[in-house]
């Protein structure tokens, strides 16, 4: 199994993939529809091709390309090669016993993305947990879990966290609100070790982490957190994703992007400064010492 450092996954191929027969069909001037006829299939097939939201098969590739007039044989074979690596498990196959389906997508999404910018208000982002903080929310939350699973959704998690340290990490910037640094979750020693994990984390180079305070009073985001991720292809849009208890949104039109990046830019000029976050953990963990 993989462990995870490599960029991307079935979901970011397939949205790709996707791109590309948009813009073959598009260039042709050929609707979804003709499209669809071409291989046998409705226009909402194609829209869902389109944007990866299915698995492809090998004989509709080739017939759209045909369609799209796409007919160089190494072109056709290289596209055909990108079409069936979409179809192939992710590094995260093992653990869908204790993956929800709605989530699975992130995890791809996250390993591709060149910038995270996320916003948490209860709890400190999943990627900056330490084992023993991830343990105490997951009781907290996951509470008929068995010991088993418990251990195998702590292992995800913790695999997850690689992407920060791989050899060409994303840029990861998080805005967590003062609530979730002040939340007992676990017990005493559990978060001061996690308060001491956020400062190293700041070392990294690739993690900016802001707190938002106190004294911010209300802000945009008081509705709940929410990441936006951005990639280096420019085939793939902005995605925005919001949780939710049994459900997940993504978001990819322009208008929901904007309004999200609003909010991030709002909450990150309220947030104190970047290079203040070591001085107001410190303060956190000297009140609790």
């Amino acid at each position: 199994m993989s462990d995870g450092s490599s960029a991307g996954g079935p979901t970011v191929r397939r949205m790709l993939v996707g791109a590309q027969l948009r813009r073959f069909r598009t260039d042709m001037g050929i609707t979804r529809e003709q499209a669809g006829e071409a291989i046998r299939a409705s226009e909402w097939k194609i829209h869902r091709l389109e944007n990866g939201q299915v698995g492809y098969k090998e004989r509709d590739i080739t017939d759209l390309l045909t369609l799209y007039g796409v007919i160089d044989p190494g072109e056709v074979a290289s596209f055909v090669a990108m079409a069936r690596e979409a179809n192939t498990p992710s590094w995260w196959h093992g653990y869908t016993d204790v993956l929800p389906q709605w989530f699975r997508a992130y995890i791809d999404l996250e390993s591709a993305a060149a910038l995270i910018r996320t916003y948490e208000g209860q709890f400190v982002p999943g990627l900056l947990q330490t084992e023993q903080y991830t343990r105490a929310v997951m009781r907290g939350a996951h509470l008929d879990d068995s010991s088993e699973e418990m251990e195998r959704r702590i292992a995800l998690r913790l695999t997850r966290q690689r992407l920060l340290t791989r050899p060409d990490p994303p840029r990861f910037w998080a805005v967590v609100d003062e609530a979730a640094l002040r939340r007992p979750v676990g017990n005493p020693e559990v978060m001061r070790a996690q308060l001491e994990r956020l400062i190293d984390a700041t070392k990294l180079p690739t993690v900016t982490l802001q707190v938002l305070p106190f004294v911010a009073g209300a802000h945009p985001a008081m509705v709940g957190a929410f990441s936006i991720l951005r990639f280096s292809d420019q085939e793939l849009p902005d995605v925005v994703y919001v949780e939710h208890l049994t459900s997940a949104l993504y978001l990819n039109k322009l208008d929901d992007i904007d309004q999200y990046l609003h909010v991030m830019e709002t909450i990150s000029v309220r947030g104190a400064a970047p290079d203040k976050t070591v001085e107001i953990i410190s303060g956190i963990l000297k009140a609790g010492s």
